[in-house]
């Protein structure tokens, strides 16, 4: 890979990096300022050789998805390598409608993998364009949070502002 370009928004829930490759494909993203965080989401392997400060293509839906357009987001166009099962699982997280979520355990039977429960956690665990793949939506069987890389603060903020019945989350 090439040349990539690195832009941080400012959004409610805090400074937000995304990291684009020279196609204008989100690589990473997270709720941070620090670049190096975002970019230590993609594997060494396929980070970009350099990375500029820019404008990203995928600003805007940022922006309209805390104006309250949610489905904005899931129309940027995203890049992730990995393994055919991490492949299904990042696309069928895109699957999931803003306002609902999914249990571990019901992501697995998405991805064609019942069985595949600790699998489905490592799809979610290791989903580098966050927002852009929204693996927050996916939580606990008993409903609680489960993880988050960028903190569960942000987390339930997210599942909040997506009008997700989030009062019994811890």
């Amino acid at each position: 890979m090439t040349d990539a370009v690195c832009s941080t928004l400012t959004t409610p829930d805090g400074p937000f990096t995304v990291l684009e490759d020279d196609r204008g494909r989100v690589l990473a993203s997270g709720w941070t300022p620090d670049v190096e965080r975002v970019l230590a989401r993609v594997a060494e392997r396929h980070r970009p050789t350099r990375v500029l400060d820019g404008r990203v293509a995928a600003a805007d839906a940022v922006d309209a998805y805390y104006a309250g357009e949610t489905d904005h987001v899931m129309q940027v166009p995203v890049h992730q390598v990995g393994t055919d099962l991490f492949t299904e699982g990042w696309r069928r997280l895109r699957d999931i409608p803003a306002g609902s979520t999914l249990t571990y355990t019901a992501f697995a039977s998405a991805m064609g993998r019942p069985d595949a429960v600790r699998a489905a956690a490592s799809v979610c665990a290791r989903n580098a364009p966050a927002l852009f793949v929204p693996c927050h939506r996916v939580l606990r069987s008993d409903g609680s949070l489960g993880g988050f890389a960028w903190g569960l603060d942000v987390k339930r903020a997210l599942l909040e502002r997506e009008s997700v019945g989030v009062d019994a989350l811890v």
